[in-house]
């Protein structure tokens, strides 16, 4: 039987399967939180990655964003093989390790940032997670990078169709943390029950939704319900702060989580754009104590990788 994510040492979540992971987030009751980071970007501390960072300060779950999985790049990682890349990062932080892909749609026009412009490796695409799964990752998270033009409708699709290809090899989450381009699908209208249930039915294990006061119109009621028909169908749930508010103050974040909390969700997201790269990292240590206090915190943070 699982044990509850937030008791995990680093052994025992590299032996789970997916279905484990799932009852083991499940058992944390509300506590368990999933920080964000980008590895292609210059590192915070320049000879150590993000992923790192945000692990060591009290993450239970690394998301790493813009993650290409046929050109693998983590800035500051030690040289591996590119196929090892994944494992190698679990290795570092003992934690268990998603990844986002995007199911940009051909006929929208994808952000052409330099930073956010998509790559083919990170579509939501049955090759790509079928190459996720073979590298260890334990989770695709399929959502979408800022103006890069992902729809619920396509989010749908890609789930079906990576759903039969990694059948129950890695847990599998959908949904948005903002518009991400498809204006018609803004503020409240970003995911609603019909779109739960959808995700639902193609796949997904896991429902993310914006965190209460990040997007406009969406308050703690509102999710609340959505969390509360999630759980209802089977799934669990994931809040995001994906607005560039991991970037806010100490006492905003402290908001945002205990507003996510009385939604019920069943893992707290902090997202990547504090720094470039990740959340500032008193903020991720600040959810942490808001949702779990200091002792589940500073045990999370302490606990050796080589347990």
């Amino acid at each position: 039987m699982a044990k509850r994510l937030l008791d995990c040492t680093a052994s025992e979540l590299a032996a789970y399967s997916a279905k484990e992971l799932l009852a083991a987030i499940q058992g944390s009751e509300g506590r368990a939180l999933a920080g964000e980071c980008i590895g292609i970007t210059q590192p915070l501390l320049t000879d150590v990655t993000n992923a790192e960072v945000v692990a060591s300060m009290g993450a239970d779950i690394l998301l790493l964003n813009m993650f290409d999985v046929k050109n693998p790049v983590i800035q500051a990682l030690p040289p591996v093989a590119p196929t090892e890349t994944v494992r190698e990062v679990k290795r570092l932080t003992g934690r268990m390790v998603g990844i986002n892909l995007e199911p940009v749609e051909d006929t929208k026009t994808a952000n052409d940032d330099t930073i956010w412009q998509m790559s083919e490796g990170r579509r939501a695409t049955a090759e790509n997670a079928r190459l996720a799964a073979d590298m260890g990752v334990d989770m695709i998270v399929l959502t979408g990078n800022p103006g890069n033009g992902v729809s619920n409708r396509a989010i749908t699709e890609s789930l079906r169709t990576i759903r039969a290809a990694v059948q129950n090899r890695m847990i599998l989450a959908a949904g948005k943390m903002h518009a991400s381009g498809i204006l018609e699908e803004a503020a409240e209208s970003i995911i609603t029950k019909e779109d739960i249930r959808a995700f639902r039915e193609a796949g997904a294990d896991i429902i993310l939704m914006p965190a209460p006061g990040t997007v406009p119109g969406i308050t703690m009621e509102y999710i609340r319900e959505l969390v509360g028909f999630s759980h209802s169908l089977g799934a669990l749930t994931i809040t995001s702060i994906g607005t560039s508010q991991e970037g806010s103050d100490v006492a905003t974040i402290r908001q945002i989580a205990l507003l996510c909390k009385m939604t019920g969700t069943d893992i707290h997201h902090i997202g990547d754009s504090g720094y470039v790269g990740m959340a500032l990292p008193e903020n991720i240590m600040a959810y942490s104590v808001a949702i779990r206090g200091i002792r589940h915190t500073y045990h999370r943070m302490a606990q050796s990788v080589n347990r």
